[in-house]
């Protein structure tokens, strides 16, 4: 019988420097603020932390990733980064590719949201290269996770203009428990396929009192657009049709012809 012990899985923290980071708004836009959790592969915990007004939840959640890896410019080594954001992570593993390709338009034409960030993100990411990669984990927001819920509050109280406490020394005396990581390994949510749109059954307007019943939205359009207090909206059926105009208070003997009708 062999006495081998089986070996031990690798831990994927060795070596790694573990962040947190976490941005909010009061308001969105509003006062903002952005908080950080470097913890590394030395032993050493630094806290971060900034205010901006006016500003996004999402513009805070990106700034707390590039002032994170910015602190870590002498840091070398790989990257374990934890963010409750997923539009941080598609955005900078996935989407930003397409951004870059088409010069910072969506595939609708638009200018992409945040344009200036995302660039900065991507040259701090850029700078560490492949020798000090970045694994990008997903932690559910406001689910115990500590370094999470830390680097919430730090970017809650910047962004209510008070000045947190940021700790700076070693891990033994740092009251937070960061190496407690979520069992899931990070995994980001999947992405639930949007449901198809209902089809119109008609399309309802009122103008006044009365009610007419039309077969296409540019009808109805032409019948309400400009006009004050006036009233439409797609029906999806014919229940529909008599739930819409019993909601507006239409009398059954004013509804338009076949109106209700199966």
């Amino acid at each position: 019988m062999s006495s081998r012990k089986p070996p031990k899985k690798a831990d994927p923290l060795a070596g790694a420097t573990l962040v947190f980071a976490d941005g909010a708004s009061r308001g969105n836009p509003g006062p903002g603020g952005w908080g950080a959790i470097l913890a590394m592969p030395d032993g050493h915990v630094r806290e971060l932390g900034g205010r901006q007004v006016p500003a996004t939840n999402n513009q805070m959640e990106l700034m707390g990733a590039i002032q994170a890896l910015k602190a870590l410019h002498d840091v070398p080594g790989p990257v374990s980064f934890w963010t409750d954001s997923t539009y941080v992570i598609r955005g900078i593993t996935q989407w930003i590719w397409a951004w870059r390709s088409r010069g910072w338009k969506t595939a609708e034409g638009k200018d992409v949201l945040n344009a200036e960030l995302w660039q900065e993100l991507f040259r701090e990411v850029a700078k560490r290269g492949r020798e000090n990669p970045i694994t990008w984990n997903h932690v559910r927001g406001h689910m115990g996770v500590a370094g999470n819920e830390r680097a919430d509050t730090l970017a809650v109280e910047f962004a209510l203009g008070r000045r947190p406490q940021l700790y700076d020394g070693p891990l033994l005396k740092y009251a937070v428990p960061i190496h407690d990581l979520p069992e899931n390994g990070g995994a980001l949510p999947e992405i639930k396929p949007r449901e198809p749109k209902a089809q119109a059954y008609s399309y309802l307007s009122l103008v006044g009192n009365t009610a007419m019943r039309h077969s296409s939205w540019a009808e109805c359009e032409r019948r309400v657009k400009g006009v004050p207090g006036a009233k439409f909206k797609k029906a999806t059926s014919a229940p529909n049709e008599a739930e819409i105009l019993d909601t507006w208070g239409v009398p059954r003997s004013r509804w338009p012809e076949g109106a209700g009708e199966g």
